[in-house]
């Protein structure tokens, strides 16, 4: 029987959501918990890879069982048993087939940067003492992003994919007082993409890199003609929409 989990989990402590040699990542830590409490070896498949430090307050994963769970105590034992870092919201029974991964149509990100310095933020947001920035200019270089479909020119070097083609959907700043969020959506994402995305644009905002150069950067297809990329602390995988309903009654 094939289950999707609805978690969401502060990634300050791990290696992304990956299992990797020699790393604490979230995927592992679930999986011996799953493990544990079902008293059989689950395997979880992500909708996604997180890297180190980054967040998710919506994440998707599934796992195969073979008996029928107890959904909302199995929400209760694993939270109780789980480090305080790591929440399971729901449990979705699916087709056999379904897929966190490959199932999904869109993925959306947050990142946030705190204008100034605030010690209850530090863990959730990139501090910056430059608040002179060109928010309004930022949005328009955004917007030359709905023209284009090959980011390679924002993803990490030496990555395994077979394309660098993503179709963007939204992609917006949104200024709160001294907090400043960048939206964005796409039907996939490339390692490093959003983060190297942000580091481009706020180099647009500060007057470093114009809309011209920004337009230049992305046909370069050269990670290295990109801006650097932002901290991870602050960004955070916000939702994954999926083309079928997840009912968890």
């Amino acid at each position: 029987m094939r289950y999707f989990v609805k978690l969401s989990y502060n990634g300050k402590n791990y290696h992304g959501w990956q299992i990797q040699p020699n790393a604490f990542s979230v995927q592992e830590t679930l999986e011996k918990a799953f493990t544990l409490l079902l008293n059989q070896k689950i395997d979880i498949v992500g909708c996604g890879r997180t890297d180190s430090g980054v967040h998710a307050s919506e994440f998707f994963a599934h796992f195969d069982v073979i008996n029928k769970i107890d959904k909302e105590g199995l929400i209760y034992k694993m939270n109780a048993f789980l480090p305080e870092d790591i929440s399971i919201k729901h449990f979705f029974h699916l087709k056999e087939d379904a897929h966190a991964r490959f199932d999904a149509i869109s993925r959306s990100y947050e990142y946030k940067i705190f204008l100034g310095k605030d010690p209850f933020l530090t863990d959730f947001t990139w501090q910056t003492h430059h608040k002179e920035i060109d928010v309004n200019l930022m949005n328009k270089a955004a917007k030359i992003l709905f023209e284009y479909e090959n980011f390679k020119c924002f993803s990490r070097s030496k990555t395994d994919v077979k394309t660098y083609n993503c179709t963007i959907s939204n992609a917006e700043w949104k200024r709160e007082g001294q907090l400043l969020i960048f939206y964005i959506s796409a039907n996939r994402f490339l390692r490093n993409m959003v983060r190297a995305i942000v580091g481009t644009l706020l180099d647009i905002g500060y007057g470093k890199t114009s809309i011209e150069e920004f337009r230049k950067i992305i046909e370069s297809q050269d990670r290295t003609k990109a801006g650097a990329s932002v901290k991870a602390k602050g960004l955070f995988l916000t939702k994954i929409e999926y083309p079928y309903k997840l009912n968890s009654n």
